[in-house]
């Protein structure tokens, strides 16, 4: 079965299968693995009572670094185009809605307008997170930042990039990828 065929029972179950296959693997230099990062930003915007579609933004977001379009040492090492953003709101979409990709499509570009419009911003970044910025294009200039300010989704993008460098704490509490699973099946069924 092609994964553009699953129903939203099997591809959240796929999902889960990503979290805990390749989710546990070492992220980018931080002292979480990928699956614990992204299942530590959903519990943060969870916390923060963010909308369902949200919630489900922050815990996909790094899903295309799951799906093949780059792993984070190839990354690290500068060796590899930064587009997990893209390809994981791409691989997304027969799932689930714009409220759930586009932040997730947005999220290294909403680090990229932080450092540009909040000068302290470049400061909370992880060593490993400014070293992917200079990767990723760099600050954003001034014509940047105003045409990312207007897009639809700048907004929610910018509040999940806030989670993101915040769900790097390898002593938080880190709930489960089934923590979220119900979740991600009614946004799924709901596409």
């Amino acid at each position: 079965m092609r994964t553009t065929e699953m129903t939203p029972d099997q591809i959240v179950t796929a999902i889960g299968e990503l979290f805990a296959g390749e989710g546990a693997s070492d992220y980018l230099g931080e002292e979480v693995t990928q699956a614990e990062h992204m299942l530590q930003a959903a519990a943060l915007a969870e916390a923060e009572g963010a909308a369902p579609a949200l919630v489900a933004a922050a815990l996909l977001h790094d899903v295309g670094h799951f799906r093949g379009a780059i792993h984070g040492r190839e990354l690290m090492a500068g060796t590899a185009d930064n587009r997990h953003s893209h390809q994981g709101a791409d691989w997304l979409t027969p799932w689930f809605g714009p409220a759930v990709t586009e932040p997730v499509r947005l999220h290294v570009a909403a680090k990229r307008y932080l450092c540009a419009v909040e000068p302290a911003y470049l400061d909370r970044l992880s060593e490993a997170s400014v070293h992917t910025l200079s990767l990723q294009g760099g600050p954003m200039d001034p014509a940047e930042a105003a045409s990312f300010a207007g897009l639809p989704y700048a907004a929610d993008a910018v509040r999940l990039r806030r989670w993101d460098d915040d769900a790097k704490d390898p002593d938080a509490p880190t709930p489960s990828f089934d923590h979220f699973r119900e979740l991600l099946v009614e946004l799924a069924t709901s596409r």
